[in-house]
């Protein structure tokens, strides 16, 4: 079975580097991260130290469909990012483009509802209770500016000078 290798692997809508190890290039992946591209590359008893590039299109229809049905491979839920989702009570795993809805739809959820956590990020603050003090000042300048105590300095020589005269 001498199959050609493949630079570019394209595995669950995403482009992925064929030539980089299967779990790293897994984890590449939005919403799969190193542990779980571990777990599935060992559940699915394919070698990690191979390269994407090198392997056979089973394996990664495996891959993918492992990716669609996270349930089949019999992961621990603390490994999934959808315990006990809102919408289905199920624990699910999310990935790409769905991860990025969902997240986007818990945010949404959170504001209609007026909860802290909504109008936190309705007001474009920190929402996880981090500092605000000093941190968190996007978009507006806080403090004196050098350039205008300079300038008051300046002026204020120069009219001194005049009075003098």
């Amino acid at each position: 079975m001498s199959q050609e290798f493949r630079h570019i692997v394209r595995i669950a809508g995403k482009d992925l580097d064929g030539t980089k190890k299967v779990q790293a290039a897994i984890s590449e992946i939005k919403g799969v991260g190193g542990s779980l591209a571990n777990a599935m590359t060992a559940s699915l008893k394919i070698d990690s130290k191979s390269r994407l590039g090198q392997l056979s299109d089973k394996q990664l229809q495996q891959i993918e469909s492992a990716l669609k049905d996270s349930s089949s491979l019999n992961l621990p839920v603390w490994m999934l990012n959808r315990r006990k989702d809102v919408d289905s009570g199920s624990n699910i795993h999310k990935f790409g483009s769905d991860l990025d809805f969902m997240i986007k739809n818990d945010i949404d959820r959170e504001k209609n509802l007026l909860s802290w956590r909504g109008v936190r990020h309705s007001l474009g603050l920190k929402v996880r209770g981090q500092r605000t003090r000093t941190t968190g000042r996007k978009g507006r300048t806080v403090g004196v500016k050098k350039s205008a105590i300079q300038a008051a300095q300046a002026a204020a020589a120069a009219s001194g000078k005049e009075e003098k005269k």
